[in-house]
C-alpha cells in the first residue's frame, strides 16, 4: 500500500467527498425528487409546448390560424394580441384581438374569436373530467394597449368562465405560490406593471387569480446603450444578471426574444453551434431554478414564397435551419416555443418523442 503524505491525503479526500457531494445534488435535482414551487412545471407533464404566435386574423387575413392551431392537438399555446375597441353606442370598452393598438369595428372581439371557438372543446374536456391532461389550451395574452379600461375588459370576460379557467388564490406574500385549480385553460400574460396592479394588486388575499404575469428582464444593464450595444448585451450577459428575482405568485415565467440566445436575433443568425446550445440551456436553467416557465420567441424558418402573413423579422431563413434551434429549446427544456408554423412545429415534436397524441 503506497501511503500519502498528510496534505496530499488531504487533498484526495476532499476530491472524492466534492464528487459524492455533486453526485447527490444531482441525484437529489432530478425531476423525481425536485418539486419546482411553481405548479406551471406540472402543464404537459413538465414538456414544452407549441406556442402558436399571432393566432388571429390580420385585418381579414388569415382568419384559419385559430383552427389552423387547435387541429395540431393538445395541450398547445394560443397567443391572442388584444387591443380595445369603444364601441359608439354605449361608450363601452370591448377586448379585440388584432395587430393593430386600437381595435375597429371588423376586429373580432375575444369572446367570439377565442371562448367561442374553443367552447366545444372545453365542454368535451369538462364532460370527460380528466384533470391530467388539463389545461388543454395556454391562452398567452399580448396587450397592445395596457390601459386600465382594456384591462378590466379582459379581466371581466374571464369572468364569465370561471369552469373554464384554471386559477390561483392572491397570498400575503407576493413569495408565496398559491397552488393552482387546474381548469381546461390556463391564461398567461405579459409584464405591464399596469396589468400586475389591475390582474392581482386589486384582489384581497384569499381572492381567486384569473391569469399570470411573466417576468421582468432587468433593463437597467442596458441603460445607455445604442441598439447595438444593447444587442450585444442581451446575448452575453449572464442569466442571473438578466433574470435577477425569483418567482412570485403573479409573476410565474420569463418572456424572451431570441436574441438573447443569437446576437441579432433571426435574421442575423449565422450557423447554429454548441456555444449557442449551451446559451440556451444556460438561460433555461436558470429560470427555472427560480422557479419561471421560460418562453421564446418566434423561431420560424420558410421561403419566402411560403410566408402565411408572418412576415421576415422572425425567419431564420429555412426550415432546416429553424429545426435545429426547435431541436435544441426541446432537448434544453424551454417551456413555450413560439412559431407560426404550428403544423410544421408539431410534426417536428412528434418525430422527436416530444409528443404524443395519445398523451
Amino acid at each position: 500500500m503506497r501511503y500519502l503524505p498528510g496534505p496530499q491525503y488531504a487533498q484526495l479526500v476532499e476530491e472524492r467527498m466534492l464528487k459524492i457531494l455533486l453526485a447527490l445534488s444531482a441525484f437529489l435535482l432530478a425531476p423525481q425528487f425536485f418539486q419546482p414551487r411553481n405548479d406551471l412545471f406540472q402543464v404537459n407533464h413538465g414538456k414544452s409546448l407549441l406556442d402558436a404566435h399571432n393566432c388571429y386574423p390580420y385585418d381579414g387575413k388569415w382568419a384559419d390560424r385559430i383552427d389552423r392551431a387547435l387541429s395540431t392537438g393538445f395541450p398547445v399555446a394560443i397567443e391572442q394580441d388584444i387591443a380595445p375597441y369603444v364601441d359608439p353606442a354605449t361608450g363601452k370598452v370591448i377586448a379585440k384581438v388584432t395587430h393593430r393598438n386600437k381595435a375597429d369595428a371588423a376586429d373580432p372581439t375575444l369572446k367570439h374569436h377565442f371562448f367561442d371557438r374553443v367552447q366545444p372543446i372545453v365542454e368535451r374536456a369538462l364532460k370527460d373530467g380528466d384533470k391530467g391532461k388539463w389545461p388543454l389550451i395556454v391562452l398567452h395574452f399580448d396587450f397592445k394597449d395596457n390601459a386600465t379600461p382594456t384591462l378590466e375588459a379582459v379581466w371581466q370576460v374571464l369572468g364569465e368562465y370561471p369552469d373554464w379557467i384554471t386559477t390561483g388564490t392572491k397570498t400575503e406574500n407576493d413569495s408565496d405560490l398559491s397552488h393552482l385549480d387546474w381548469k381546461p385553460i390556463l391564461v398567461l400574460t405579459e409584464d405591464n406593471d399596469n396589468q400586475e396592479q389591475v390582474f392581482y394588486r386589486k384582489l384581497a388575499p384569499g381572492d381567486k387569480m384569473r391569469l399570470f404575469g411573466s417576468a421582468h428582464t432587468n433593463d437597467k444593464i442596458f441603460q445607455g446603450l445604442n441598439e447595438r450595444q444593447k444587442q450585444h448585451a442581451m446575448a452575453h450577459a449572464a442569466p442571473d444578471l438578466l433574470l435577477p428575482k425569483p418567482a412570485t405568485n403573479y409573476r410565474r415565467w420569463w418572456n424572451n426574444p431570441w436574441s438573447v440566445v443569437e446576437e441579432g436575433g433571426q435574421r442575423a443568425a449565422g450557423d447554429w453551434t454548441a456555444a449557442d446550445d449551451q446559451r440556451l440551456k444556460a438561460l433555461a436553467d436558470h429560470a427555472h431554478r427560480l422557479d419561471y416557465w421560460i418562453r421564446f420567441y418566434t423561431l420560424d424558418g420558410f421561403a419566402p414564397a411560403q410566408d402565411r402573413g408572418w412576415g421576415a423579422g422572425y425567419n431564420f431563413g429555412s426550415l432546416q435551419a429553424v429545426q435545429l434551434r426547435w431541436k435544441a429549446a426541446l432537448q434544453d427544456g424551454v417551456d413555450m416555443i413560439a412559431t407560426d408554423q404550428y403544423e410544421d412545429l408539431r410534426a417536428f415534436m412528434k418525430k422527436s418523442g416530444y409528443y404524443s397524441a395519445k398523451e
